[in-house]
């Protein structure tokens, strides 16, 4: 998977569900996807907080990108501080986030799988977290192939991915390679925000700010479903 900013809950299913949960850091930065960016809940409504990175090259990868110097972790904190502070959960979660925003290390991945990390503690989830140039190495493959790959390398004979993954991968081509093909989609996760109507599928900031890792926790491991891969043939190898 791609590294995210403080991504939704569904993120979080995904590697609870895994026995080991593998994050890219070879693959290309897109300036207009998730990577380092997110919303969180301010006045009722959804709006954008973001990590800014130094610019390059737009061919570079994750690992080859950094924090820009501009970042300024205590505004970015003092946004979700005045966005959140009346939620009920405000003083235990408040804290983790602090230190994912103020954590320096300059590198985008780092700073992102320190992220990934440190909620994972923070919501009892255990799983492993891999990087992917550690297990594979340089490599030239991509889409399926590479994941084929990485399966290989880690032995694994299953591969769990998003719901939106379900148009890219083949399920009889994994199943040629002996790795069972398996989806998961985020189905019951919804809790009270204030007095607003409820708005899914913002960072986990919000579902930390409005429920203890008890209830976080439920939502893990009951608040999504399994969807079977197309038959085989209806997505062309790549």
């Amino acid at each position: 998977m791609q590294p995210y900013l403080l991504p939704y809950i569904g993120y979080y299913q995904l590697i609870d569900i895994a026995d080991k949960f593998v994050v890219y850091d070879t693959i290309q930065y897109t300036k207009k996807g998730w990577i380092n960016r997110n919303r969180m809940l301010r006045n009722g409504a959804p709006v954008t907080f973001t990590v800014p990175v130094a610019k390059g090259s737009d061919y570079l990868n994750v690992r080859d990108r950094y924090v820009a110097d501009s970042y300024d972790p205590a505004k970015l904190v003092a946004q979700i501080e005045g966005a959140y502070r009346k939620a009920p959960h405000f003083g235990a979660a408040m804290p983790v986030i602090r230190d994912v925003l103020d954590y320096r290390c300059g590198s985008l991945f780092d700073f992102l799988k320190h992220s990934l990390e440190r909620t994972c503690a923070y919501l009892g989830v255990e799983t492993e977290i891999v990087v992917a140039s550690d297990v594979e190495g340089e490599t030239d493959l991509r889409g399926q192939d590479r994941v084929v790959n990485l399966c290989r390398q880690l032995r694994a004979d299953e591969y769990v991915n998003p719901i939106g993954g379900l148009d890219l991968y083949d399920a009889g081509y994994f199943a040629e390679q002996d790795i069972k093909l398996d989806f998961i989609r985020t189905t019951d996760v919804a809790y009270t925000q204030f007095d607003s109507p409820f708005q899914p599928n913002l960072s986990i900031v919000d579902v930390m700010m409005f429920n203890d890792p008890g209830q976080i926790n439920m939502f893990l491991k009951a608040g999504y479903e399994h969807v079977a891969p197309k038959d085989p043939g209806d997505v062309p190898l790549g």
